[in-house]
């Protein structure tokens, strides 16, 4: 058994959102050892020259270009590689080039790495942290997406600028599928230990229903909005995996809204978003958080959705 690195993380893809990530990382000092590795190996190598050319400002620590030989010991394994997101087409249109694509990538890194964390990050992200659990056949604690942990820090912010507050003082989540049927869960919603519209009312808003509508339609539509205006979006996920390997190498017991495999009573066979506890053993447990039954019926139907999906997926193998 390979020893693991546990400041050591593999980012495999280096397109817009790989090589994002690889930045914020380097940025963040939580790993002296980064490998990247893509189909592109030149790419892989740019990337890797760029950002360490910038080392002497920063911290030290190895970045480069590798293959998959040299992930055996690394403690974060990260999967961005995909075709991206195009204008117009949703994340579930990406399934079928997608999961293509992690039927040669999975397997190489199961076969060099057996004990590390595997975070998906590339879209539909909770249909390829489902097909990367099956084909890695990794424990489910130590397979997850990425999730919405990017959806709810856009739903944080935009309710910190609505309410004139600093948005990591609001506790609330996006739910379900990282994509059109996720659920803001305002039922569970404060500022501070106050409940959500009740703090609306205190800054002089009261018309919060309407207002959470258009702020949950806004941060659904945010990916299009962007990829409308630059082709693409990268550094909020960047930011995004950052925080979710801080979970991890600091072993913070963080709650996040990773996507991860679902056993419930009612929602099972499928990997979706909800509040769970983030360590060095990766995910740790769920966190049930409080919500209606309109909110609950609408995850079941988020959680439908992507098991339709799957099952075209499945079948098709």
């Amino acid at each position: 058994m390979v020893e693991m690195n546990s400041r050591k993380a593999a980012i495999i893809g280096c397109g817009f959102v790989g090589s994002a990530s690889a930045f914020s990382l380097m940025e963040s000092h939580l790993f002296s050892e980064i490998v990247l590795i893509d189909a592109d190996k030149d790419r892989a190598e740019g990337e890797a020259l760029d950002i360490s050319h910038g080392l002497p400002f920063s911290k030290p620590m190895q970045i480069y270009a590798g293959t998959y030989q040299d992930i055996s010991d690394a403690a974060v394994v990260i999967v961005t590689a995909g075709a991206g997101q195009k204008p117009g087409e949703t994340r579930l249109d990406l399934v079928k080039k997608n999961v293509a694509i992690f039927k040669s990538i999975i397997p190489e890194v199961a076969k060099y790495n057996r004990s590390g964390i595997l975070l998906i990050v590339a879209n539909p992200v909770d249909i390829l942290t489902y097909v990367a659990k099956q084909l890695s056949g990794y424990p489910s604690n130590r397979v997850f997406g990425s999730g919405t942990v990017l959806d709810t820090a856009r739903l944080k912010y935009m309710l910190g600028e609505h309410l004139g507050v600093d948005s990591r003082s609001i506790h609330a989540f996006i739910i379900g599928e990282h994509g059109d049927s996720e659920i803001a869960a305002w039922s569970s919603a404060n500022v501070s230990g106050v409940p959500l519209f009740k703090f609306c009312n205190m800054r002089g808003h009261f018309h919060e229903e309407e207002t959470s509508r258009r702020i949950a339609e806004e941060v659904k539509n945010s990916a299009y909005e962007i990829i409308k205006r630059k082709k693409a979006t990268y550094y909020g996920i960047a930011m995004s995996v950052k925080r979710i390997c801080e979970a991890i190498v600091r072993d913070e017991k963080s709650i996040l809204p990773v996507s991860s495999i679902q056993n419930s009573e009612k929602i099972n066979g499928v990997a979706l978003s909800m509040p769970a506890i983030v360590g060095k053993h990766g995910v740790e447990g769920q966190v049930p958080i409080e919500l209606s039954d309109e909110e609950r019926a609408a995850l079941q139907r988020s959680a439908d959705t992507l098991k339709a999906v799957l099952r075209n997926v499945l079948e098709e193998e």
